[in-house]
């Protein structure tokens, strides 16, 4: 008979060659050779950020945490469950994308209160998962068919093999910046909010007001997430289990830098940007990137995406989708 022992870390103190975590009880130090942009390859921490923005939830609660870049990954409900009991019972959840708007907010959360403009420094937008949603609903586009020019001037239409499947998550990336909503939901929805962003990593983060001001209360960040841990932890180690959320529509790996945004969810981001502000909808277009992390939204629309903003969304989704 076998069994397994799951270690909880934060990190510490760092230097240039180690990084030094913290059992989260014990507060036992270790230390261990830091890996390339501090990716831990053979751990549970798939994602970039640096060791030193880690904090443990308790800390951040009780507000010991003074640097607010800090981050906080919640593991399951009852991490959610503690950031509510320590706000009256209320939930803040970022919103990034879609959720910019007030209007589509509420679509999802029909209760939410306080909805607010907040500033969330050290992230960046990234087109980089795909969604079984847009597949759900016909709007995944797995080939796309392209206008070309050629060689002697005239046009011709071609399928490409150019997958605009890809929803939105952010991920840390030092010196970036996202305008974001900020706005809480009862502790009561906890389980369903779990449940629909269930492919995300979830991050407990201090956005600031826009004149630099941190916020008392740490808010819920869906962030991108990688497809062992989603596998092993989301899934239980289940490729059944897996399949069943995703084999259905062909997805083999929700993970990927080789895919393009869905179009008709782009421009309900666009148009939701948008209707917070000028300055939330310029941020998402030069601080939202492709699969690539290079191309920003704003190239994207000017080269490969331009037509994107002209087209409407199916009748069946134009209410879900309207910005």
């Amino acid at each position: 008979m076998t069994s397994s022992l799951r270690i909880l870390f934060t990190p510490s103190s760092s230097s240039r060659r180690y990084g030094r975590w913290l059992h989260s009880r014990s507060f036992s130090e270790f230390a261990f050779p830091k890996p390339h942009r501090a990716i831990a390859t053979s751990s549970t921490l798939y994602f970039s950020a640096k060791s030193d923005r880690w904090a443990s939830l308790p800390a951040m609660i009780s507000k010991e945490v003074i640097n607010h870049s800090e981050l906080t990954e919640l593991h399951d409900e009852s991490d959610f469950e503690m950031l509510a009991s320590s706000n009256n019972d209320l939930l803040s959840v970022c919103g990034f994308g879609s959720l910019l708007s007030e209007r589509s907010a509420r679509s999802t959360f029909p209760d939410l209160v306080n909805f607010r403009v907040a500033r969330l420094n050290g992230f960046r937008r990234i087109f980089a998962h795909v969604s079984p949603g847009f597949f759900a609903r016909g709007i995944a586009k797995p080939e796309t068919l392209r206008k070309e020019l050629l060689n002697y001037g005239k046009w011709r239409f071609c399928w490409t093999h150019r997958e605009e499947i890809s929803g939105l998550s952010v991920e840390p990336c030092e010196g970036e910046n996202l305008i974001v909503t900020v706005f809480e939901i009862h502790r009561s929805e906890i389980p369903s909010y779990i449940k629909r962003e269930i492919e995300y990593r979830f991050l407990a983060v201090f956005p600031e007001t826009l004149d630099g001001t941190p916020f008392t209360n740490p808010a819920v960040l869906c962030a991108s997430y990688s497809d062992e841990e989603f596998l092993q932890i989301r899934c239980k180690g289940s490729k059944e289990m897996f399949f069943k959320q995703y084999g259905q529509y062909n997805i083999h790996k929700i993970w990927r830098d080789d895919v393009f945004p869905c179009r008709v969810y782009l421009r309900h981001c666009l148009l939701a940007a948008k209707s917070l502000s000028d300055v939330a909808y310029n941020n998402f277009l030069d601080h939202t990137f492709l699969a690539d992390r290079k191309t920003t939204i704003r190239e994207y629309l000017a080269t490969t995406g331009s037509g994107i903003m002209e087209e409407e969304p199916p009748e069946s989704v134009k209410a879900r989708y309207g910005g």
